[in-house]
């Protein structure tokens, strides 16, 4: 179900959104819209990741583990 909302937008943002709309072959509602889902992820199951899915430094384990339990390392 689509919601109606209105949004006032600068005049020159609106030109080029016309602009890139006849380029593209496709309509200014369809600009936003993607570009809303794109900043705000408008995903749902079965959508794409586009970022990482761990995000800060952490610290990073040995590289050749030897006498480590693995769970350990990933758990810990």
């Amino acid at each position: 179900m689509a919601v109606l909302t209105s949004v006032e937008i600068p005049e020159l943002l609106h030109d080029e959104l016309r602009r890139r709309a006849e380029r593209s072959g496709t309509s200014i509602r369809a600009l936003i819209i993607h570009a809303v889902e794109q900043a705000y992820g408008g995903g749902g199951p079965g959508s794409r990741v586009t970022g990482p899915l761990v995000h800060g430094r952490g610290r990073l384990g040995p590289k050749f583990p030897r006498d480590e339990n693995p769970h350990d390392l990933v758990f810990s």
